[in-house]
């Protein structure tokens, strides 16, 4: 589609090595990536880029959870895509939110080819696994 605006996502990780990583490894890809290192940064990159079609947040962080964030942005924008990541085994908050709200769920370490097809599932509604 000529002209087509490129998917926006708003990566969320305390660890800046990681939100480089993914912004790296998402934007030759054509998505256009805005990163934050907390709820409250997320929140304050939403409301000043209302175009974001995907949240790829971190399940565990300081202060606000991934779960919070995705609560607060999703409140912002109803129908805004989520993806969490988590290092952690499958916990059942995170399996509330994958189930119940249909939000999909990437496990660190990711390769490259992983991330790219859950941001592409993510995005376009298809429905992965919970393990990931």
């Amino acid at each position: 589609m000529a002209g087509a605006k490129p998917n926006t996502i708003l990566v969320v990780d305390d660890e800046p090595e990681i939100r480089k990583l993914v912004a790296a490894m998402l934007t030759p890809r054509g998505y256009r990536v805005f990163t934050a290192d907390t709820g409250e940064s997320a929140i304050r990159v939403m409301s000043n880029h209302p175009e974001i079609d995907l949240l790829l947040t971190d399940v565990v962080s300081p202060g606000m959870s991934g779960p919070m964030i995705a609560d607060e942005i999703v409140a912002m924008k109803p129908g805004i895509r989520v993806l969490f990541m988590s290092g952690y085994d499958n916990t059942q908050v995170v399996q509330r939110y994958v189930v119940e709200k249909g939000y999909s769920l990437i496990s660190k370490p990711f390769a490259r080819e992983e991330l790219e097809q859950r941001v592409h599932d993510a995005l376009t509604g298809k429905k992965a696994s919970a393990a990931g």
